[in-house]
């Protein structure tokens, strides 16, 4: 456990670190860490081994503690140093019964406890007595004491997850309704370069005509340069032409 931490701290000093999972990390007991993690809120110990919370260190401001999947069927008195804690997972252990609960009604926030896949969860009355044992409690095992699921908003709440002001949610999503409007904007102004598109392609395929049309003025007025002078007058001025011929069948008649 002790090479996980230092693997997992990256550096950082253990007063700053605010989280922390060590996960299948194997130990029987709680090895290196320390009460120098003085700001962690969140920690998570899920199959690790764990037989008991031996060495649990001081932790003030731990707020979820995650420790499903051990071997833990006693000590939970030693997270009375930990009294600002709401949500602690205990599922998959080894407790048997309301005793080994009892240490757990000292913790005045505690807010969500799960127990699933205890011993303890098969005793007559299971529900009823876990929330008449702990006062602060809200959900046990995902329900509240009327069978009710735990919904999002409580479930970020228990969890840690609530920023406080209560307007998160609602500022993201203004923020993803003017992400929406801006893509909205941006699809109609390409619809509109599509219809300029299509105009100029259409203006170009005119132009294109007229350069073909200047193309065959040019092709007549260089095989006209390459007839002789005089047919090029004559194609040049028809009308002077005719007035020449007419004066000619005049003259012989005279």
């Amino acid at each position: 456990m002790e090479k996980r931490i230092e693997l997992e701290k990256r550096g950082r000093k253990p007063a700053k670190i605010t989280e922390f999972v060590l996960d299948n990390c194997r130990s029987t007991n709680i090895v290196g860490l320390t009460d120098e993690f003085v700001a962690l809120e969140s920690l998570s110990l899920i199959n690790v081994g764990l037989t008991s919370l031996k060495g649990f260190p001081k932790l003030p401001n731990l707020k979820k503690l995650e420790l499903s999947d051990n071997r833990i069927s006693s000590g939970l008195n030693l997270l009375h140093a930990s009294p600002k804690l709401t949500h602690l997972n205990l599922s998959g252990n080894k407790i048997k019964d309301l005793e080994t609960l009892q240490p757990l009604k000292e913790l005045k926030n505690l807010k969500s406890l799960d127990l699933f896949n205890n011993d303890a969860t098969n005793m007559d009355n299971y529900r009823d007595k876990v929330f008449g044992l702990i006062p602060s409690l809200r959900y046990l095992d995902g329900f509240d004491e009327h069978e009710r699921e735990v919904d999002d908003t409580d479930d970020d709440e228990v969890n840690g997850n609530d920023d406080g002001d209560g307007d998160a949610n609602e500022d993201d999503s203004e923020e993803v309704s003017e992400e929406d409007d801006d893509e909205d904007l941006e699809e109609g102004g390409l619809l509109e370069d599509d219809s300029d598109e299509e105009d100029y392609i259409v203006e170009g395929e005119l132009e294109e005509d007229e350069y073909e049309y200047d193309d065959d003025e040019e092709e007549q007025d260089e095989q006209q340069s390459q007839q002789p002078p005089a047919q090029q007058q004559e194609e040049s001025s028809p009308a002077r032409g005719k007035k020449r011929k007419h004066e000619d069948g005049v003259e012989p008649g005279n």
